[in-house]
């Protein structure tokens, strides 16, 4: 389900100080990425991650096949690091 206008801002602030945990270097969208932000995502639902990847329409891509390939919602992209959101099915007992 898309998040709406006001979800983005909020997740956008809560954000805001997170440190990019999943960076995508110049092999792009390797399997291995994959399967860290998916576990990344159903341990925190909300994380940063940074491309080193140089053009815009590249980085753009490579995001797009992320979100596509762990079913997260983008939130946000600035220069070359975007923030992605996946809700938590069943969240871990503490």
């Amino acid at each position: 389900m898309p998040i709406n206008s006001k979800q983005r801002k909020a997740l956008k602030a809560e954000a805001h100080h997170l440190k990019p945990v999943i960076r995508i270097g110049q092999h792009g969208v390797t399997e291995g990425v994959v399967a860290e932000t998916h576990i990344t995502l159903d341990t925190h639902e909300l994380i940063k991650v940074q491309i080193q990847q140089g053009e815009r329409e590249d980085r753009h891509a490579a995001i797009e096949e992320l979100c596509q390939q762990t079913s997260a919602e983008l939130v946000h992209s600035i220069g070359k690091i975007f923030v992605l959101y996946r809700k938590r099915v069943d969240k871990p007992s503490t």
